[in-house]
């Protein structure tokens, strides 16, 4: 595959513009509880519009589900728990921490457990501390996380 990297600056610009306006439709609906418009928002996100997609994209949706094997289909439910449990837990953190320091929070653990569960699941954690750039990698994450922390006893201090 060819390398283009106007492609790949106009998809980052798409996906900062999607993550950017996430909270738009939020605004209108300042009677809701955090949880009510949380839901409305999930079942759109997480049910509605991943059959809608998936329908979409592939030629039969029904015969490709039953195909799967069931190991894939248990793994694929698993994550799929985490995710919705990352995603209640991402809007109390939007609801307790505020946007900024919410945002920053977040990303940050999302960047760490992104940065050491694949090698954790593949048995190469032990390749990630042996290699330079490995350890480079894990102490980034061990400063991202130790910023965030002292941004929320920063926070403490001054609220």
């Amino acid at each position: 595959m060819v390398p283009n990297p106007i492609l790949w600056r106009f998809l980052h610009w798409l996906g900062g513009l999607a993550s950017a306006s996430f909270y738009v439709p939020y605004r209108k609906i300042t009677g809701w509880s955090w949880e009510t418009y949380w839901l409305a928002g999930g079942v759109v996100s997480w049910i509605v519009a991943p059959w809608v997609m998936a329908a979409l994209f592939s030629r039969d949706l029904l015969t490709v589900l039953h195909q799967a094997p069931v190991s894939c289909a248990l793994v694929v439910l698993l994550f799929g728990l985490l995710w919705g449990f990352g995603g209640l837990t991402f809007g109390l953190t939007m609801r307790y921490l505020g946007l900024s320091l919410g945002m920053a929070v977040a990303l940050g653990y999302t960047a760490v457990f992104g940065t050491v569960m694949p090698p954790i699941f593949r048995g190469q954690f032990g390749d990630l501390l042996s290699h330079h750039s490995g350890q480079v990698i894990l102490f980034g994450s061990v400063c991202l996380r130790a910023g965030d922390c002292l941004r929320w006893i920063g926070r403490r201090i001054e609220g």
